[in-house]
């Protein structure tokens, strides 16, 4: 238990670290290309997401969910602790995601059409596509990022995966900095030239280069003999095959959906929030969840997979039930402290207050399925180490479906004049978050109908306390804003001041939050201090 509470405690620091200085990247962004009605934004949102799409899908279903369980079980029963068996399967990716970063690129006008066919200014569509040339090769590396990271957790060593985006985060913090002296903000669509767009596209791709390069720096404490190999035969390609499957399938159905999302709230691009907000509001949403969640859960995930490898049923889901208290104690203070500090910490991404209002509404939808898309993570996790990424793939498309049908929704709402354009990424935001909601409800069930009973009641009704007591704190949060002068205060004049505020008027609610539950002295309280602890000085 102590090696777990350490391996989580350096992926969490890791995991802050890299998302503190990702946050600051975005500011830097935002101030080189805008955010709420910025064309450049939008355009640079679009070309850089779609390899970090691709990233994030892989990353949490493809590579996650098949080789951590098949590298454990290698470590467990090979004489050479997996070497051989790595040897052949990064052989393998390398090549897989060689051609899969050649078909992108050749294929980026179409790519740039499916995301970008509904903006109005084709000059926006022309800078997309040649920000999209130089983005789109970050496949290659964010993909051996994923799977050499992979590698490295399903062998115990987690903290090069946790912390090596801080480097590319301090390469494109230079990067965007050096376009900002050379260029100042630059929010138009027209008028970049290719030393602009080399720039921009560059920096972003050299920051995933170099963040891949480092992992690969830590094989010798993996104590793995790595070689080319494409003696593929034995190494179990039909059961990987058959688990990748369904887990491409999930790739396939998210890109699908995310491309409904982006496409549709394209027609907002210029005149009201579009893709470099949605970009962004769900940078800010995602960060709790990569803090703590992923933090807990990476060292949770390996545990597991070893559980299932022995036949411990019991002791999979006595994990379960521990991973969903802690992430809830954590995850339902976060979600008070964000609600009530939403326009302060919009301010951060926005050069007026008007617009930091329009980006607080879309980052308030997201926190609709704060909550519910943490918990789904050990659940989902789960079915992974069970080796079954059908039942993923299940409740994912009905999640896609769900997605699409409300972006759909929203866009039928414009054009009929019955939801206002400036409303469009928020409606789009909300379905996202029912969507999750509805996901999760159905993982839980087909989790219980696979495995039994689940015995998470005790970790439901500690959640239920959790809510409770975070009603006051948030009022208390509230108060602290209004005291501030509210939306018209000092918190949200400047965005050095927005950060100011958001700090104090979340530290605020946390404080009460933290008070009430030690008042009632709430045992996962105890849980949640030890790892908090673990991140001071000399722990």
């Amino acid at each position: 238990m102590a090696g777990l509470g350490r391996a989580s405690a350096t992926v969490a620091a890791g995991t802050m670290a890299s998302r503190i200085t990702g946050l600051i990247r975005n500011i830097v962004l935002t101030v080189a290309v805008g955010t709420v009605g910025a064309k450049a934004a939008d355009s640079f949102a679009i070309a850089n997401q779609l390899p970090n799409s691709v990233f994030a899908l892989i990353s949490s279903g493809l590579l996650a969910g098949v080789i951590v369980p098949q590298i454990v079980k290698a470590v467990k029963t090979h004489d050479d602790r997996g070497s051989a068996f790595v040897s052949k399967l990064l052989t393998l990716g390398v090549l897989a995601l060689l051609v899969v970063t050649i078909v992108a690129v050749v294929a980026a006008p179409v790519l740039v059409e499916i995301y970008a066919g509904r903006f109005t200014d084709p000059a926006a569509k022309t800078l997309t596509l040649a920000l999209a040339y130089w983005c789109l090769p970050q496949l290659l590396f964010y993909g051996l990022y994923a799977l050499v990271g992979e590698i490295l957790n399903a062998n115990r060593i987690f903290g090069p995966f946790a912390w090596s985006p801080i480097v590319n985060n301090l390469i494109s913090i230079a990067g965007f900095g050096v376009f900002i002296v050379l260029f100042g903000t630059y929010e138009s669509a027209s008028g970049w030239t290719a030393g602009m767009i080399a720039l921009m596209g560059g920096t972003a791709t050299f920051g995933i280069v170099v963040q891949a390069g480092i992992l690969f720096l830590f094989w010798r404490r993996a104590g793995l003999h790595v070689r080319p190999d494409f003696g593929w035969r034995g190494i179990g390609l039909r059961q990987i095959g058959r688990l990748a499957g369904w887990t491409f399938l999930m790739v396939v159905v998210g890109q699908i959906a995310g491309a409904f999302q982006i496409n549709i709230v394209g027609a907002a691009s210029g005149p009201a929030a579009a893709g470099a907000t949605l970009q962004n509001a769900w940078l800010l949403f995602m960060l709790p969840f990569s803090v703590i969640v992923l933090s807990l859960g990476t060292p949770y995930y390996t545990r597991l997979s070893e559980h299932v490898a022995e036949g411990r049923t019991d002791a999979v889901t006595a994990d379960l039930s521990s991973l969903t208290r802690t992430v809830g104690i954590f995850m339902v203070g976060i979600l008070a402290a964000m609600a009530v500090a939403a326009v302060p910490l919009a301010r951060l991404f926005t050069p007026t207050l008007e617009k930091a209002v329009a980006f607080a509404f879309v980052l308030g939808a997201y926190l609709v399925a704060l909550l519910p898309l943490s918990l789904q993570f050990g659940l989902q996790r789960t079915f992974y180490a069970l080796k079954d990424t059908r039942t993923p793939f299940v409740y994912t498309l009905v999640q896609a479906v769900l997605v699409i049908a409300t972006a759909l929704a929203a866009s039928a709402l414009v054009s009929t004049g019955l939801l206002p354009l400036t409303w469009l990424a928020v409606a789009i935001a909300l379905g996202q978050s029912v969507a999750n909601i509805v996901q999760f409800a159905l993982a839980l069930l087909l989790l219980r109908r696979k495995i039994g009973p689940l015995g998470l009641g005790d970790a439901f009704r500690g959640i239920l306390r959790f809510l409770l007591a975070a009603i006051p704190a948030a009022a208390a949060g509230w108060g602290v804003f209004q005291v501030f002068g509210g939306v018209d205060g000092w918190a949200v004049s400047e965005r050095l001041l927005g950060f100011v505020g958001a700090a104090i008027i979340g530290g605020a609610t946390l404080l009460v939050y933290g008070g009430i539950l030690a008042l009632f002295r709430t045992p996962e309280l105890g849980v949640a201090f030890r790892a908090v602890r673990r991140f001071l000085p000399g722990r």
